[in-house]
């Protein structure tokens, strides 16, 4: 892929994507069976959700998942928020990558993240600088292998939560992933990658039940901070089936949104 795509990608993902989306609620968690995620997934692209994302830990593959969901779905978009660079190795990354745009193109956003020392340590790696890590494993991506991987263009985009790392995000990939953070921060991003990057947001939603209000509010925040996709994370640990429920209540609020 040879660094950065063009800006024709980037603009036909932000249109894939939406001003928002929803992050599954399997973050830290094992994965509900791939029977449940699939119909999970079609009932909030039925409800409205336009894109969907999903964290990646050492054990669980974010591509496999994803593909799984990508073809039981029909126009949905789909990322990785964040997909663990101690996982596997950086070609192999980036052909797994590849091979999701080429089968669904236009669908796909690699988000990557540098995880934790732990993380590191369980396959056997070290873990370095975060910055030096995230540069040389990204630069690795394009490495030549054989066979070659496919040329199928989608954007890569780094957890950034620090100046530094946001710094980097827009020297190497095509946009950032902050998360949790205040809208100053995203304003602050915004004017650190320039208007052509690729600005996804992880926003917090709390609450049993989750206003649908205060959601809007947030996101609204957000998107006139200069995101241009927010992703809702639910509060770590709930239930599957009952964050797929609120989500769907959500998607019917959203979809008023300018843009969905």
């Amino acid at each position: 892929m040879n660094g950065a795509v063009a800006s024709s990608v980037i603009d036909a993902v932000r249109n894939a994507l939406g001003p928002v989306g929803a992050c599954l609620p399997v973050s830290f968690t094992s994965n509900p069976h791939a029977d449940l995620q699939r119909e999970a997934a079609r009932r909030l692209e039925g409800a409205g959700c336009r894109a969907v994302w999903t964290n990646e830990v050492i054990g669980k593959d974010a591509l496999v998942q994803l593909a799984t969901l990508l073809s039981a779905t029909g126009s949905m978009a789909f990322g990785t928020c964040i997909a663990n660079i101690w996982a596997r190795p950086a070609q192999t990354m980036h052909a797994a990558a590849a091979q999701l745009a080429q089968a669904y193109p236009g669908r796909f956003v690699l988000g990557l993240g540098v995880g934790y020392p732990e993380q590191a340590a369980s396959v056997g790696q070290e873990f370095g600088s975060p910055l030096t890590t995230m540069r040389e494993y990204v630069n690795r991506m394009d490495n030549p292998t054989w066979p070659p991987a496919p040329e199928a263009p989608y954007p890569r985009i780094i957890a950034a939560n620090g100046p530094k790392m946001l710094e980097l995000a827009g020297d190497i990939a095509d946009g950032a992933l902050p998360a949790m953070l205040p809208a100053a921060f995203t304003a602050h991003a915004r004017q650190t990658l320039g208007p052509d990057k690729l600005l996804v947001v992880g926003v917090s939603v709390e609450g049993d039940p989750i206003d649908p209000a205060a959601v809007v509010a947030q996101v609204g925040e957000q998107l006139t901070a200069g995101a241009d996709h927010v992703t809702l994370l639910l509060p770590i640990g709930i239930e599957f089936a009952s964050g797929i429920r609120q989500l769907e209540r959500l998607a019917a609020t959203l979809a008023a949104l300018p843009g969905c």
